[in-house]
């Protein structure tokens, strides 16, 4: 039976390889922001991916999503998580949250690529624990002041839209959390300079300032209080886009190793005919198919409209570590070359380590996962 995610797959790597991947050495290298990538993704429909055909897109699921994903990343991770996060977090969102007179106004734009999104939940003091959010918005005549600072922004300055989650009743905790549409030109949003990461150069972070931005209340996502669930499940959904960029991350890893212990000669011999280096190539390749099958499982389920938070966090949690060990392997078949930014898979290892931190630690993840399992 015909694959109905190959042609969509088949398109994905055809771009990441020809056009993507020839371009992420130099990206990550000067750290400039991949536009033209960006550009081309956009050109071919994949910031749409997710949107339904009334809003211009392609209305494919989150499994569609992995599956192109998986693709990108395996190209250029940085492209992957600009596009994942304008895609996933802030266009899935506002379809699932959103009011007729919003998904109108912002879906076409973020489905054409004309306008980039990007997700403001952590803060100076509230990473692990989302609820510990203390950016305000108070209620003002027909809109709402915010006021406060958001951390570790993927296209902070860069981004078009910002979905930022502040607090309009902080008495109640996490309950009392709204989520917010704020456009990149209104007065009162600033930001601060690019943050010097290890990795994922090319995919500008910063700091996102809130001082007195004023935000008619039409541009409210959901009810006031209905923050909290906004951003979970948004989380739900990137934790599967991260467990898929984590695959494409490690694939590239693996092949790159693989590719070099067949030309690379020891003692006589390529070093792949040695078992030692077998052997770690084999676990990479099954590792791989496992994280993929995990992923792919908790897309499907919400595909199908069940729940599948358990299952996301499963995905991430594995995938994440299992791309580390690929990546620390890959550099350990290189050698010294390994260790040599001349080397793609010293930019992959980089790349990868992060996946095991944003949107939910590998140790929340464990958390999560225990409090449904002992339910």
């Amino acid at each position: 039976m015909e694959d109905p995610y190959e042609e969509l797959r088949r398109r994905a790597a055809d771009l990441a390889t020809g056009e993507l991947e020839p371009r992420a050495a130099v990206y990550d290298r000067d750290a400039l922001f991949p536009r033209e990538s960006i550009k081309r993704l956009a050109e071919e429909g994949f910031f749409g991916l997710m949107i339904p055909p009334e809003y211009g897109g392609m209305g494919r699921g989150l499994l569609a999503y992995a599956v192109v994903m998986e693709e990108i990343a395996s190209a250029c991770a940085s492209t992957a998580l600009i596009w994942g996060v304008s895609s996933a977090l802030v266009a899935g969102s506002i379809l699932a949250w959103g009011s007729e007179e919003q998904k109108g106004r912002f879906l076409p734009a973020l489905g054409r690529g004309e306008m980039l999104g990007a997700f403001c939940l952590t803060e100076p003091g509230a990473g692990s624990d989302a609820g510990a959010v203390k950016t305000l918005a108070r209620r003002e005549g027909s809109g709402y002041i915010l006021d406060g600072e958001k951390m570790f922004i993927t296209s902070g300055g860069v981004a078009d839209l910002y979905l930022v989650v502040a607090s309009t009743d902080p008495a109640q905790g996490s309950r009392g959390l709204t989520a917010f549409l704020v456009e990149r030109d209104r007065p009162g949003i600033s930001f601060g300079p690019p943050l010097e990461k290890m990795g994922l150069r090319a995919s500008v972070t910063s700091a996102v300032y809130l001082h007195g931005c004023r935000v008619p209340e039409q541009n409210r996502l959901g009810r006031e209080g209905e923050g909290f669930r906004t951003a979970l499940s948004a989380l739900d959904r990137g934790r599967v886009g991260i467990a898929a960029q984590a695959i494409g991350i490690a694939r590239a890893a693996f092949k790159r190793a693989r590719d070099y212990a067949r030309r690379r000669e020891q003692f006589g011999q390529p070093i792949a005919s040695f078992q030692a280096i077998q052997w770690k190539l084999v676990d990479m390749a099954t590792d791989i198919e496992a994280a993929r099958l995990l992923c792919h499982r908790a897309a499907t389920l919400a595909d199908r409209g069940e729940r599948f938070t358990m299952e996301a966090a499963q995905a991430k949690l594995f995938a994440t570590r299992m791309a580390m060990r690929c990546c620390e392997e890959a550099v350990q078949i290189h050698g010294g070359y390994g260790y040599l930014r001349d080397y793609t898979v010293e930019r992959l290892m980089r790349d990868v380590k992060v996946t095991e931190i944003y949107e939910g630690t590998s140790e929340i993840m464990r958390v999560v996962i225990a409090s449904h399992l002992l339910r």
